[in-house]
Parts: structure tokens; sequence; C-alpha cells
């Protein structure tokens, strides 16, 4: 089965709590992750808190994303 994130909910900071399509919700913290210069936008908290589901993982408007297997991955139990 291929993981995809299918609901989405901005926490704080750099924390979103996920909904993945095998059932299991995960929170993760982004914090570390926002390196290059796609993501130096989202280093923005008002940036960052305005994501959206779009090929089954969070995006934002400059097109920054990751792969809901590294956000699977990287994130604990809610």
């Amino acid at each position: 089965m291929f993981i995809e994130v299918v609901k989405a909910e901005y926490l704080d900071g750099y924390r979103v709590k996920l909904l993945f399509n095998n059932g299991e919700t995960k929170v993760v913290d982004l914090a570390q992750s926002l390196n290059g210069s796609v993501f130096a936008p989202l280093k923005d908290i008002d940036f960052f808190k305005n994501f959206s589901i779009k090929f089954n993982t969070i995006e934002w408007e400059n097109g920054a994303d990751f792969a809901p297997e590294f956000l699977y991955e990287i994130g604990t139990a809610a």
C-alpha cells in the first residue's frame, strides 16, 4: 500500500497533525526539515500554516511539499 495523507491539521509552531490512508494519525514537526531555498518561505509561520492536501501529501503555495512516506516516517503517534 502506498502511504498517502488524507487529512492535515495545523497544530502549532511547525507541527502538523496528519491522518494517513492506513488509518494512522501522526504528528510531524517540520522545524528541522525546512532546508533549501524552496522551504525558506515556510520558516514564516503565517506562510507555513497555509498548506493544502495535493497529490496525496501536504503542499504549500510555492510548490514546496514533502513525500508522504517521509512524513509518515518522522511522525509520532498522535
